[in-house]
Formats: C-alpha cells, structure tokens, sequence
C-alpha cells in the first residue's frame, strides 16, 4: 500500500508512527512525505499511485484532486476505526474545556462502575483526542469497545469528513479561521459534517440561544439534548471563574448523560444527576483551568496576572473580561488580523465601565484602537516585553492611587480598594509574533515569572 502524508506536522507525524509501529501494516506499506509545498501547487500533481493519501487539518480538500475514496485524514480514519462510541465536540471557543470536563464526568462514572472489578484491564478508560493536543492515531490501538473517546473537532478536522459521532456537542458558532476558510458559511459547513451523518439512535447535545448553532444542527437525525437549562447545584462544585465554565460545563454533563443513555434507553439526565450526584460533582471540582485559558500565573505586589491566549475571537475575549465582572483590568491584546470584523471586539474592550487602559500590540493594534479615545489606550507595536512592563506599572499606578484616595477619608467610610488585574486575552492569532498561542502564551509566562 502507497500512502501519501500531505503536511509534516502533529498529525502527519502521528500518522507515519502509527503505520511504522505495527509490522503488519509497515511491512505492506511504502510512505511518503511531503511537507514543503503551497497548497495551490497540489492542484497540479499526480496522486494516482497512491492508495491513501491522508491530509492534514489546514490543507483544503479542495486542493486535492483525487478520488474521495482515497482521500483521508487522521480524524476520518480513526472514526472508521474506533472500536467504543465516540463523544465528537465542535464549536468557535470552549472545545477544549467541554472535551476535558466530559472526560473528567465519563472517567468518574467509569470508576465507580469499576470499583468491584478485580482486574486492572477491565476497567473502562475515556480518551480525549484531537484538536485538543492528543493525536487521535497514537491513541487508537489503546482503545478498547468499553472505552469512552471524546473528539475534540476543528472545522479542518471535519472539512470532509463521512461518518459523524456517536454523541456530537455543538457550542457557540461564530466567525473564525476566515483566513482559511473562503467565507463563514463554508465554516459552518465544515463543522456541520459533526452531524451530517448521525442517525435516530446517536445524539446530538446543542446550545439554543446562538443562530448559527441551531441552523447547523438542523440536518441532524439525531436525538436532540439542548442547554442552557435550569442550572443544577452541582455546577456550584466549579472551581473556575466565569458564567463561560458553566456554560460549557452544562454542555459536559449533557454529553456525559448521552453517551451513557447510548447503552440505556431508559436513562433519564434527572435520574443521571441524582443517582451519581457525588461522583459527577467531585469531576467538576476537579476541573482546573486548561493552559492559556484565562489561566492564573502569579500575583506580583498584589496585582494578579491571568494568560488567555487561547482568544483568538471576540466571543473568548468577552468570556475572559466576563470572568471578572466587578475588577477593574489592564488588557493587553491585539496580534494577526484573522481577516473578519473587530467590532465586536472593540465595543467589549473600550465599553467596559472596569477597564483602566488596553496595551495593544501586533497586526490588529490599529484596527482596535482605530477612532478610540487616546486616553483608553498604548499601542506598544511588536515589543511584547514593553507590553508587559506598561501593563504593570498602569495596574500598580491604579493600585497605588485607590490605596492613596482610600487614606484620606474617614476610618469609617473608607472605601474598598480591590486590587486590578492584568488580562492577556489576545483576541487575535499568534502567527504575526509568534510561532502559535502556546508559544505566545509560554512568552507571557516567563515574562510574568521573571518579574
């Protein structure tokens, strides 16, 4: 067998591991790699020696002039190869956090069905594989039928894609990745392929209050489970900051619910709570902030530094300013121009009645602080160490002058004095300064750190 692997990153490296590592498969099975190429140029090359050509997530199919048969991808060939249900989570932000908090539930019902069982490999493990950093082929010949996979999938991941998840989770939708894709319908297209190919027996988990999120589950012949509802007690166990974590949390356990309801009918989510209310509230309390989402780094002379780099769209630059309703901030943001509208953006930075002044930086610097009060802002260009420094020493000044005014007035009518913090919430992509977010948001860290 020919296989080509167009794109030598993450998942074409994942994919050459998986066909070397099993002698059955490396024996019969010649590979090659190209990785240095436009995507236009593939228009104009031959695949017909080819059996399978496996294409990475930011290669368009539309570039790929073969058969759709031979025509593959990590995400697609896994799905046709799992052997247990698979939990397939989309939307524009909050992917990442619903896919860990589903796992956390899903593992914690597996471990109290367990308990009584004398062998370690009978016990049920849940995989979390995708976009969210996991390849999903390094974990395939760990996986067995009683296992639990929860699929975090991109709109590169299921660009193609014909077979949908056993449960799909549709978040938020809005404009993203335009800089790849043509325009925000061929987006949502894409992601659509999520439930495209359900049937009457799957289930599809959805939020009701954005459009583009209830037209693109609208092709599903699925069961339909929807959130927001009444908000149970357990999510009071979160130990997160911001309505955003609820949201995505009440999306977790319906898709928790679903994909134990595939093998009981008679499951109810009322009876799924109440039944298994300890375990599932101790997941949730578990729960801790994934890397660059509106994580905490340290706290310096009483000002508190959070790395959200992970924002590359208004809706994740809104969850983060939401996450602290009553603090004043310093906001330091700005980077690549994605190529959609920054308005949005814009009225959630210089709206906020808490923010003190917002430290741009990068491609999009202009862009947001285009005819915006002078006073509400510092663009600091592509020095990103100056950003930092100007972003302190503004919260400290704030700090230090609340602390001043509160001294002069009456020990009995002394006002509160609540310390600012500083928010990197980029609200852009990386790529103009740096290699990707996690580098972006590794940089803001160290800087932090070495305060």
């Amino acid at each position: 067998m020919n296989i080509l692997i167009l794109g030598y990153g993450v998942e074409g490296q994942s994919v050459e591991r998986y066909f070397k590592q099993d002698p059955k498969l490396s024996e019969h099975t010649n590979i090659e790699i190209l990785d240095s190429f436009e995507k236009e140029e593939l228009v104009f090359k031959d695949f017909s020696n080819y059996d399978l050509i496996f294409r990475t997530p930011s290669i368009p199919p539309k570039f790929i002039d073969a058969p759709k048969e031979k025509v593959t991808s990590v995400t697609k060939y896994f799905f046709h190869n799992c052997p247990c249900p698979i939990v397939g989570i989309t939307g524009t932000k909050g992917k990442g956090t619903t896919c860990t908090m589903t796992r956390l539930l899903i593992q914690a019902i597996f471990d109290a069905k367990s308990e009584n069982q004398v062998f370690e490999n009978e016990r049920s493990k849940a995989h979390v594989v995708g976009n969210i950093g996991i390849p999903a082929l390094d974990e395939l010949s760990d996986i067995k039928p009683n296992d639990a996979v929860v699929y975090e999938l991109s709109s590169f991941q299921l660009w193609d894609m014909d077979k949908s998840p056993n449960v799909s989770v549709v978040l938020r939708i809005e404009p993203d990745h335009l800089d790849v894709h043509t325009d925000f319908e061929e987006y949502v297209s894409a992601k659509q392929n999520i439930v495209n190919h359900q049937t009457e027996k799957d289930y599809c988990v959805y939020f009701t209050e954005n459009d583009d999120t209830k037209r693109l589950i609208s092709a599903t012949k699925a069961n339909k489970l929807t959130y927001p509802y009444e908000e149970p007690k357990i999510l009071d166990e979160l130990q997160v900051p911001g309505a955003h974590n609820r949201e995505d949390a009440e999306a977790a356990l319906l898709a928790a619910f679903a994909f134990f309801k595939l093998a009981d009918e008679s499951l109810t989510f009322d009876s799924f709570l109440k039944d298994n209310e300890s375990i599932l509230g101790a997941a949730l309390h578990s729960f801790k902030a994934l890397p660059h989402h509106i994580e905490f780094v340290r706290e310096v002379n009483s000002i508190k530094y959070y790395d959200d780099s992970f924002s590359t769209v208004s809706p994740a630059l809104r969850a983060c300013l939401s996450a602290f309703p009553e603090t004043p901030f310093v906001l330091i943001a700005g980077g690549k121009d994605k190529g959609f509208d920054i308005t949005d953006a814009k009225r959630a930075i210089f709206d906020n009645k808490n923010l003190i002044k917002a430290v741009l930086i990068g491609e999009t610097a202009k862009k947001l602080s285009e005819n915006e009060d002078p006073e509400k802002f510092i663009d600091c260009g592509t020095d990103f160490e100056l950003a930092i420094k100007t972003a302190r020493e503004l919260a400290e000044e704030r700090l230090n002058n609340e602390e001043m005014n509160s001294d002069t007035c009456l020990v009995d009518k002394k006002p509160e004095v609540k310390a600012p913090v500083v928010l990197f919430s980029p609200c852009a992509s990386s790529f103009d300064m740096f290699k990707n977010y996690k580098d972006r948001g590794d940089r803001f860290k160290t800087l932090v750190n070495e305060m």
